[in-house]
């Protein structure tokens, strides 16, 4: 699969797993192609879009939210709360609350995603810090 690996989180609990080329947060669809199919994504139906290392990662790897005090930093720091719960520590570089979405660098380096593109309606609570 060429583009970049992505997990796309649906508000609803669904996930497609596979590869975009045509993703822009100015858009409002994506097109995501998975090993059966090419299915088209609406943005405003997403929670968040994870960009992945690989589409299996670890699910017994307990996620860390926790900054490593000897990598260096770029970006401001984010606690981002989802409406299902989910809580999501990180950098960003780009945050407004009125723009549809932005991307977090996650705090955990080792985690499999390796940033984030975060949908605004998807929060309950953001924080900078």
């Amino acid at each position: 699969m060429a583009g970049n690996r992505v997990v796309a989180h649906h508000r609803d609990g669904r996930l497609v797993k596979g590869s975009t080329t045509d993703f822009l947060p100015t858009r409002d669809t994506l097109h995501i192609h998975t090993e059966e199919s090419v299915e088209t994504v609406r943005l405003a139906e997403l929670k968040a879009l994870f960009f992945v290392r690989d589409l299996i990662g670890d699910p017994a790897r307990q996620h860390s939210n926790e900054f490593d005090v000897n990598r260096s930093l770029h970006g401001r720091r984010i606690r981002v709360e989802f409406t299902d719960g989910e809580v999501l520590v990180g950098t960003t570089q780009g945050y407004q609350s009125e723009r549809a979405g932005f991307f977090v660098a996650p705090a955990d380096h080792e985690a499999n995603h390796e940033r984030v593109f975060v949908l605004q309606a998807a929060t309950r609570k953001v924080t900078l810090f």
